[in-house]
């Protein structure tokens, strides 16, 4: 049994994206230097992602700044609670 989980998060001035397998990052996007990076241990047979994973990742935080904002809009005029 393994846990495989895939992190998507957005600010308006940064964003992450990573794939992990049992705990350890497998797949990273680099925004910064615009390529996937694949952190993986050297003991471990390495896994591969597709062409087009750091593309999908970009992509996706276009989305989540899209949907930060919709957020933002519907929420102005809740009032903050403790």
């Amino acid at each position: 049994l393994h846990v495989d989980r895939q992190v998507v998060g957005c600010s308006d001035h940064e964003g992450e994206q990573a794939y992990n397998l049992d705990g350890e990052e497998m797949w990273v996007a680099d925004f910064i230097k615009k390529e996937g990076v694949e952190p993986q241990p050297p003991f471990i047979d390495h896994i591969t992602y597709q062409d087009g994973a750091y593309q999908q990742a970009e992509v996706n935080q276009h989305v989540c700044k899209s949907n930060l904002d919709v957020v933002r809009t519907a929420m102005k005029d809740f009032k903050i609670e403790d």
